[in-house]
């Protein structure tokens, strides 16, 4: 099945969908990320700082 979906697909369009996998949920988690630092309040920062 995975070849016969390979077999469709050009060469770039496969190595242009595995970049934007990867790229696209770890961008999501980084800015998760940082608006947990900017938007936590003071009592969840410091629960934080000591795990």
């Amino acid at each position: 099945m995975i070849d016969l979906l390979i077999g469709f697909l050009p060469d770039k369009l496969i190595l242009i969908c595995t970049i934007i996998a990867f790229v696209v949920p770890h961008s999501v988690y980084k800015i998760n990320e940082k608006l947990h630092e900017d938007g936590d309040p003071a009592w969840k920062k410091v629960d934080r700082e000591v795990e």
